[in-house]
């Protein structure tokens, strides 16, 4: 019976002839990768990211303006990428508006047509009390004439689903290629009273419909002052200036 050979080994990642043999040999596991390599890869990659992506969102005019500042030809290929983003963005762009949308219709003008493009519903309330629900209409109407390449949608809440209760409008479904992707019940899972523009193209981000640094998403504001058009500015220029949860 062979007795196991206790093999004197002082440093196992040492670099020496004697360890080498030994993981020839596979007495020794093989040497770590020095992970020094690869952390400078990581940080020449992110470099390159953080250099390319400070152009994410700039308009045509704003790139002619760092022509003093950036390399001529890196500012002309993105200058040209940029044209062809908004050459497809305006072939893509058959949309433009919110389709009102009946129940016999709805398989063809919703689910069908989502393996064409994102389609967002809006399930509105049948009360008008529902300051929640009148607000999001209008800003409904402001994605739909922006995001053109998205299919925004509209219906009255009881007459796509019998007996939805109308504490649960405004109820926005996200399809594509035939699956609801996301359902948001109320607004209480985005900014709730004072959910704005900004939130919801947060949504078409986070679900695929529009991607990050696209030129049209609403540039984030250097003051702190609210935007006009939300919830709680709604639920004032209706004359409610009560702070009750809208259930």
């Amino acid at each position: 019976m062979d007795m196991p050979v206790n093999v004197p080994v002082d440093d196992p990642n040492a670099d020496t002839e004697w360890n080498d043999i030994l993981r020839k040999h596979k007495i020794i596991p093989e040497k770590p990768e020095d992970p020094s390599a690869k952390i400078e890869e990581a940080l020449v990659e992110a470099h390159q990211l953080a250099h390319e992506s400070r152009l994410e969102g700039k308009d045509l005019d704003e790139l002619d303006a760092l022509e003093d500042e950036e390399d001529e030809a890196f500012l002309d290929t993105y200058r040209q990428k940029r044209l062809q983003e908004l050459a497809t963005l305006k072939s893509t762009s058959v949309y433009n508006q919110v389709y009102p949308v009946q129940k016999p219709e709805y398989a063809k003008e919703v689910t069908e047509a989502s393996n064409q493009a994102h389609v967002f519903v809006l399930l509105t309330s049948s009360s008008g009390t529902n300051v929640q629900s009148q607000v999001m209409i209008e800003m409904w109407r402001d994605l739909a004439s922006k995001f053109g390449d998205v299919k925004f949608c509209q219906m009255q809440a009881n007459l796509c689903i019998e007996g939805y209760p109308d504490r649960n409008t405004p109820t926005i479904l996200v399809y594509r290629n035939g699956d609801i992707k996301r359902q948001i019940v109320t607004l209480k899972e985005l900014n709730g009273d004072r959910t704005s523009i900004n939130d919801l193209e947060a949504v078409l981000i986070t679900t695929g419909a529009v991607k990050i640094g696209d030129s049209r998403l609403t540039r984030h504001k250097t003051d702190d002052a609210p935007s006009q058009n939300t919830i709680r500015n709604g639920s004032r220029l209706s004359g409610d200036d009560s702070d009750d949860d809208w259930d």
